[in-house]
């Protein structure tokens, strides 16, 4: 997220009437509805993750125990059952 000053892109109005309600403190203005982003869309981090997700079910199963599956892929046991879980869901 960047700042961008607000004397540069709002009229002087504008600022004014803000500054009754805040003055000289940091607000955040959210996107418009129809141009947020799911998280992780921007970075394919979603995308990563799910493809690292149906490996681990895909490994649990062709039989890998929860303690391999928790070397191979430096998560905690407790990570690796809730993705299993939610994929046996899925499936």
């Amino acid at each position: 997220m960047s700042y961008k000053r607000a004397e540069h892109i709002l009229p002087a109005e504008i600022i004014e009437l803000i500054q009754n309600y805040v003055d000289g403190e940091s607000i955040y203005i959210p996107r418009k509805d129809n141009n947020r982003r799911e998280w992780g869309e921007r970075s394919n981090i979603r995308n990563e993750l799910d493809t690292r997700n149906q490996q681990i079910y895909d490994d649990y199963q062709q039989g890998y125990e929860i303690i391999e599956l928790v070397k191979k892929y430096f998560l905690s046991e407790k990570s690796i059952q809730c993705i299993i879980l939610k994929m046996k869901k899925t499936v």
